[in-house]
């Protein structure tokens, strides 16, 4: 009786009492949550992770249901790509704008000799896709700018920054704060890597422990 009354409070007042329960519920027209379900071959794929109590069967079905944007293909975004793809994140936002060249196989793991020549991002939507199809890969053949950085951030709920610039980590940085948006920032150099997650709201952001870029030449990229 007490969700009747707050649904009359709401403006639902046809609404009397719960009699009839959910079906009564759902032929009213009434808002209805449907839970995913996992299709046999999800259940059998994603079974090591049931097994994980931080993850389980629910947690399998926010990943399936959350999108990412992924800001580069290359050597930090090809690991980083293809264990979400793994993992089963639903839709992956990949942007870059170059080409795989033969120096990059030795390290981004998205492209194949086969690809040389060809977009990055075509490379990796036909990787990502072979590796787990339940992944929808969004593809951007472009390079972040000013211009374009807050509609692409917009509609996802996490960034992964895979960039190899200043200027760009910079930039994905303010727009990833401005937009309120979870930003995942990693670097690698040589055998040494770091990797941090910032959350506006809770925390610094990257502009915040790095104020201002390095000078010219004092790092390497």
């Amino acid at each position: 009786m007490l969700a009747a009354r707050a649904l009359q409070e709401m403006g639902y007042t046809e609404v009397a009492s719960m009699t009839g329960g959910f079906n009564r519920w759902r032929d009213a027209g009434f808002p209805v949550a449907k839970e995913r379900q996992l299709t046999p071959d999800q259940l059998s794929r994603y079974s090591r992770h049931f097994m994980l109590t931080q993850v389980g069967e629910a947690g399998q079905r926010k990943l399936l249901d959350a999108n990412m944007l992924l800001i580069g293909a290359g050597g930090l975004g090809s690991p980083a790509g293809y264990y979400l793809a793994a993992a089963g994140v639903g839709t992956l936002g990949v942007i870059d704008g170059d080409v795989v060249d033969l120096s990059n196989l030795q390290r981004q793991i998205l492209h194949s000799t086969e690809a040389v020549g060809r977009s990055k991002v075509e490379s990796a939507r036909e990787t990502l896709t072979r590796l787990n199809p339940d992944v929808q890969v969004i593809g951007y053949q472009e390079r972040i700018t000013r211009a374009n950085i807050m509609a692409l951030v917009k509609d996802f709920d996490v960034v992964v920054d895979g960039s190899d610039n200043f200027p760009t980590r910079y930039l994905v940085n303010d727009a990833c704060f401005l937009a309120g948006k979870p930003i995942v920032h990693g670097s690698i150099f040589q055998f040494e890597g770091q990797a941090t997650v910032f959350v506006p709201g809770q925390g610094p952001c990257y502009r915040c422990i790095f104020p201002s870029p390095p000078g010219p030449g004092l790092v390497p990229n």
